[in-house]
């Protein structure tokens, strides 16, 4: 009697979303309410599969407040560049206490890097890319190795950099392969944002009434004027716009997807 045939196993190497997912994801999520958005996924498709990134910045409680109304276990990842304010430590914890989260992940510079290329802690002062990538995207590239999705709080509004922001995009730079990038909020304005806190009673960052309207390292985040973008404090003297973990939409330029 012959052998039956041996079955081998296929090691499926797709990405777990294309370009092609993230157009269809666009189009059928344009124009539905955020928190029906997110449950919908969350529940659902990503379910699992999702981190939930923030700065604890100026208006970081609204997403976090929204995905605490859905999955309050989604892994919350903070990237501590050991360069953050103290008063953004502290908000951190008051929010990740208040709103019921169970698996913050903090992430730290790797510090055999640190020892190689910022020995002083000075690099920001003259090499502020260089800066950001061993303190901020290296870290975020580990804390989101395993994922197929992540959360960002990007909103459209923040910088004329930001203005063509998209629902979904595909974020290709990671070594374990391209990820679905939400932007939930890349469609709402300071006023929605604000009557947002106003309702649910959310604190706000304590530096934002001091005219600090994007906080990110210290060394590199100064108050914004009147007039300006919310993002002009970050950087300033610098032709810099981004840490480095998004890639800058330019204005009139179609959404990659």
């Amino acid at each position: 009697m012959a052998e039956a045939a041996r079955a081998f196993d296929v090691l499926d190497v797709r990405p777990a979303f294309t370009e092609a997912d993230v157009a269809a994801l666009n189009a059928r999520y344009t124009g539905v309410p955020t928190g029906r958005m997110l449950a919908d996924l969350l529940t659902g498709t990503l379910a699992g599969r999702t981190a939930l990134v923030s700065s604890f910045g100026a208006e970081s409680a609204v997403l976090l407040h929204l995905v605490s109304e859905i999955d309050r276990d989604i892994p919350l990842v903070f990237t501590n560049t050991q360069k953050m304010f103290g008063e953004t430590l502290a908000y951190r914890d008051e929010l990740a206490e208040r709103l019921g989260f169970t698996d913050l992940r903090v992430y730290r510079p790797d510090p055999r890097i640190l020892a190689q290329k910022d020995a002083t802690g000075l690099r920001w002062s003259y090499d502020p890319d260089g800066c950001c990538a061993i303190r901020k995207v290296e870290p975020l590239q580990r804390a989101l190795r395993g994922f197929d999705a992540w959360i960002s709080g990007r909103k459209g509004f923040q910088a004329g950099t930001r203005a063509a922001l998209p629902l979904f995009e595909l974020d290709r730079e990671h070594d374990d392969g391209p990820k679905l990038k939400l932007n939930p909020l890349s469609g709402w304005s300071k006023d929605e944002l604000n009557a947002y806190f106003d309702t649910h009673k959310l604190p706000r960052h304590p530096l934002e009434a001091q005219g600090y309207l994007s906080i990110g390292c210290s060394p590199c985040t100064s108050k914004v004027m009147p007039g300006e973008d919310p993002r002009a404090g970050r950087w300033r003297g610098w032709d810099k716009v981004e840490c480095g973990i998004h890639v800058p939409e330019k204005p009139g330029e179609e959404p990659a997807f």
